[in-house]
């Protein structure tokens, strides 16, 4: 049995939402997706694994064409998984190594800092996101972190993003907890939105 097969992930866990001011893009309610999650590993690898594009894809929602790790760095994510992939160019407006991390993934602020903690890292990520959609915002990059972590800790089990993430059971189970946990209603996959485009 591989690593990936053994894999479930733990409850709904470290994320709060916070409404913002305005609308995003799509006219719709903009709010803040904050996740945390304290990793083994010390802030300078973890850094790497934000920065670097060999990193990125073992457990990344995108690809990057280059490195993140250099304020006014242009690099083209590319998302992973979805039907038709979304390429969108981003410019690094932060990048104090290893402790915070900016810059623009499509219609999505990120925000990441890493605090060094009990010999690990402490990684926050801010997002912000539409609002139906920020319990499977938060269910994914739940399965990214722990994606992650097994990466930096040399078992990896493989990117698990897009359509393959919300196949995987662990997803649905993680989407209605945080949703429960938000205090909003768990979404059906895939939303009316998603099944008309």
């Amino acid at each position: 049995m591989t690593d990936r097969e053994q894999y479930t992930p733990g409850p709904a866990r470290g994320a709060r939402i916070e409404k913002d001011r305005g609308q995003n893009g799509n006219d719709e309610e903009k709010w803040t997706l904050i996740l945390v999650r304290e990793l083994r590993h010390p802030p300078e690898r973890v850094w790497q694994a934000l920065t670097e594009p060999a990193h990125l894809r073992e457990w990344a929602p995108f690809d990057a064409d280059g490195s993140l790790d250099t304020v006014g760095a242009t690099v083209k994510l590319t998302t992973v998984g979805a039907p038709t992939p979304r390429v969108t160019e981003t410019t690094v407006t932060r990048a104090d190594a290893p402790e915070v991390l900016e810059y623009n993934w499509g219609h999505f602020d990120m925000r990441w800092q890493l605090e060094a903690f009990g010999g690990g890292t402490r990684l926050t990520l801010w997002t912000n996101i539409g609002h139906r959609f920020i319990a499977m915002g938060a269910a994914g990059w739940h399965i990214c972190f722990d994606v992650l972590d097994h990466h930096l800790s040399g078992t990896p089990i493989g990117r698990l993003v897009g359509p393959d993430a919300i196949k995987f059971g662990g997803w649905q189970r993680l989407n209605a907890e945080y949703a429960k946990q938000f205090g909003i209603e768990a979404p059906n996959w895939p939303p009316q939105a998603a099944q008309r485009s």
